[in-house]
């Protein structure tokens, strides 16, 4: 067993089973503490929610808590295991809720057999959270159970392997077309892969300019094209006549590759029919489909980006989904929409632009960072995703009419 096995077990074994655990929020140590905590006192809170709905966000702590839910169909790049394999990875999404945005957090793991029964399971417990965070469900099943959950649900149902991949990718992606000189108006991409990352990231890059003529999506059966009768309807959106049919093909004079399938599958050769200043983020994990050593050796004039924390840029969903949940709770939305994800993605873009605290340099052992080649995205320690990219979503949920609450007269929770 090698080290780095063990440490992961270990940390998953001790001191305690799991990563999360319940605390009390309120007193419980005399008599009346229990009086008031369960029989009679809690009657009290159950009549007004019984007259009011709404007053659940008072006297209980659904406004701050989030489910974090799976079907274990899809998990990280390790496939359909089931839903009890998915729990540690649905525990760990708890832990960073709580982290880096105090938002208390449950996972559930659902075992059903086809995704109507997930989402009835979803939407008969969805009034005991204010959020729901679906997370490694396999496509295409992803779509049509968020967008049930959504239309069935009055709080935010999100589904971070699609939208938080989406934001954080837009973020970089916005960064990088700077650095190089470029305008997503004008830029073509190359998107080798057609899963539910893949088309949201595209549906999201196309909402904030990239156009739908310059956009070359690849399957496993090569370019996604007009002339194809064998697409779902996700797929077919990106359907435009093309003469391209290989990666190969696509490639050729290409801004932007964006990757999210399966390692190495992009070589030398096929970077080199890539544009001047091109942009590469291969976010395959654990492997990404073209090492950063390997392309910058063949390149010096792009940027890199990849899904992994030891290499610069990495595309880390934790920029996004604490703080967009974040924003949404403290305004009381009812859906993330398309707004809300474009402010989210802007304000981490934005974040590169400024100094970065002395913490942040400390925390990554740098000196400096500075919005260039090997700085398109803020750092995951950085504290000011919480402030700025949480206003910048409440912000966007207010102007668009999704929010209950006004902004700033409710005050968000801070981390501990």
């Amino acid at each position: 067993m090698s080290d780095f096995k063990k440490a992961a077990l270990d940390y998953h074994e001790f001191p305690r089973p799991g990563k999360i655990s319940v605390e009390l929020s309120t007193p419980a140590q005399t008599q009346r503490d229990l009086a008031l905590a369960y029989s009679p006192g809690v009657a009290e809170p159950v009549k007004a929610i019984a007259e009011d709905p709404e007053n659940a966000y008072r006297y209980t702590a659904k406004g701050n808590l989030v489910a974090v839910i799976s079907t274990g169909s899809a998990i990280l790049g390790l496939g359909d295991l089931g839903p009890l394999a998915s729990k540690p990875v649905m525990e760990g999404k708890s832990l960073l809720f709580k982290r880096f945005a105090d938002i208390d957090s449950i996972d559930i793991e659902i075992d059903a057999e086809n995704p109507q029964q997930v989402i009835e399971t979803i939407t008969r417990i969805a009034g005991t959270f204010g959020g729901i965070n679906l997370e490694d469900i396999k496509a295409p099943e992803c779509f049509e159970i968020e967008k049930a959950c959504i239309e069935a649900c009055d709080i935010p149902v999100f589904h971070d392997d699609q939208h938080g991949t989406a934001i954080v990718t837009v973020a970089g992606m916005l960064s990088a077309l700077e650095v190089q000189g470029k305008r997503i108006e004008d830029a073509k991409m190359v998107c080798l892969g057609a899963g539910s990352a893949a088309i949201a990231c595209t549906n999201l890059l196309m909402a904030a300019g990239l156009k739908l003529e310059n956009v070359f999506m690849l399957d496993r059966k090569g370019v996604i094209h007009s002339d194809r009768y064998d697409l779902n309807s996700y797929k077919e959106q990106f359907a435009h006549a093309t003469d391209r049919r290989t990666l190969d093909d696509a490639l050729e004079g290409a801004d932007i590759f964006l990757g999210l399938s399966g390692s190495n599958l992009l070589s030398e050769a096929q970077l080199m029919k890539m544009a001047p200043n091109p942009i590469v983020f291969a976010c395959s994990n654990p492997d990404p489909e073209i090492k950063p050593e390997i392309a910058l050796a063949a390149r010096s004039d792009l940027i890199m980006a990849t899904g992994r924390s030891d290499y610069p840029n990495q595309v880390n969903n934790v920029l996004g989904f604490p703080y967009i949940f974040r924003g949404a709770l403290d305004v009381r939305a009812r859906e993330i929409n398309i707004e809300m994800k474009l402010a989210a993605a802007k304000a981490i873009a934005d974040l590169t632009s400024e100094p970065v605290p002395q913490s942040v340099l400390d925390a990554c052992g740098v000196e400096s960072l500075v919005k260039g080649k090997e700085y398109i995205i803020p750092k995951p320690m950085d504290p000011r995703l919480l402030t700025v990219v949480s206003d910048a979503v409440a912000k966007a949920a207010i102007e668009t009419g999704v929010a209950k609450l006004p902004y700033p007269a409710h005050y968000p929770i801070q981390p501990k």
